[in-house]
């Protein structure tokens, strides 16, 4: 014949003890475990057996069991995580304040940067020590990012509109990124490519023959993600006012076209000037100088780079323009737009944090 096990303690909550055990059974995944040993104490407060609440949370009744008790015994501290045993510090607060002081205001005698060794060297450290505590704050003194600041007099105005056109496009209307990815080259290996193999990647020569250039003028749809283009021998306003017609022409002409487009001088020549006012339906918008990134047909020419150009070989101007030409038509087999997300409020409110932190830096 079984036995009955002993009976469970039972547990009467207090209204504190309540209201701090359903804020902690809230929590997310970074408290999992507290979470659910509240629930286990909340269960066994509504008067669950520890079978019942083992059935009810997917648990094992020895754990409900544990939790239960430590609960008893400490009330609601019995159920937070103690801390487990581990080497003491060696290295304490003030050693990270010299490490992370040095690592941002000073550099070596011989070379314009830390490293992990010779930081290490310098302040007596580690070099395992130096690396976690660049990490935890996001330190590294061998990277060098390029920026740079439009001085543009007209910045908050050109940023307006143009972020005005991405975020609210007019009716009626049709918004192209108009830009020249100029002096692409036709490139062919010295050498022939090695192909890909199991441990050994794609191999090709440093080395490469020059077989001419060729200039690319897109402009791309922000809405529907499709690229006008048109490749030319060279980048002149007569090579631009060719591509503007051909937008004129495969633009349905009950549309407005406006083009976003850089400060570029073929793009604002006598003859570019008097064939805009002659096509009254084209309204240009420039972006500001040095502001590249504000132009959504850039990070099209990123992609045909790396998707195609960088690891191509060509013989012959005329097989690059062949390429690009089938690259184009297979992208607008299924366009894939961009979608821009801040606002010239973000945009700007950011710069102006940005140049408030390096004026504050002291640098």
């Amino acid at each position: 014949m079984a036995t009955r096990g002993p009976r469970p303690a039972d547990i009467v909550l207090t209204g504190d003890e309540r209201v701090e055990l359903e804020g902690w059974a809230r929590r997310r995944t970074t408290a999992a475990g507290l979470a659910m040993r509240s629930r286990i104490v909340l269960a066994a407060a509504d008067g669950g057996s520890n079978t019942e609440i083992a059935e009810q949370l997917s648990l094992n009744r020895s754990t409900v069991r544990r939790w239960r008790g430590r609960f008893v015994e400490q009330r609601c501290d019995g159920l937070l995580d103690e801390p487990r045993p581990g080497r003491p510090r060696t290295v304490d607060d003030s050693k990270i304040e010299d490490l992370i002081t040095a690592t941002l205001e000073t550099a070596p005698k011989n070379a314009t940067h830390w490293s992990t060794r010779s930081m290490a060297e310098h302040l007596d450290l580690s070099q395992s020590t130096v690396s976690r505590v660049w990490r935890a704050f996001g330190l590294a003194p061998h990277k060098q990012d390029s920026w740079k600041l439009s001085k543009d007099p007209l910045f908050t105005a050109k940023v307006r509109d143009v972020v005005g056109l991405y975020l609210n496009p007019p009716d009626r209307a049709l918004v192209l990124c108009v830009d020249e990815k100029t002096q692409i080259q036709a490139l062919d290996r010295t050498q022939p490519i090695f192909p890909m193999m199991p441990g050994t990647p794609q191999r090709a020569t440093h080395d490469y023959i020059r077989n001419g250039t060729s200039s690319l003028y897109a402009a791309l749809d922000i809405v529907s993600g499709k690229v006008i283009g048109s490749l030319h021998s060279r980048h002149r306003a007569i090579e631009f006012i060719a591509f503007l017609r051909k937008i004129d022409t495969e633009v349905p002409t009950d549309l407005d076209v406006h083009l976003i487009m850089d400060n570029a001088s073929t793009h604002k020549t006598p003859a570019v000037k008097k064939w805009l006012l002659a096509h009254p339906r084209f309204v240009v918008h420039f972006t500001p100088t040095s502001s590249s990134w504000m132009n959504l047909v850039e990070r099209w020419f990123a992609e045909l780079t790396t998707k195609k150009l960088q690891r191509s070989t060509h013989r012959s101007v005329r097989q690059l323009n062949t390429d690009i030409r089938a690259w184009i038509d297979t992208w607008n087999d299924n366009p894939r737009p961009y979608v821009w997300t801040k606002t010239a409020d973000q945009i700007l409110e950011s710069i102006a944090n940005y140049c408030s932190r390096i004026k504050d830096s002291g640098h």
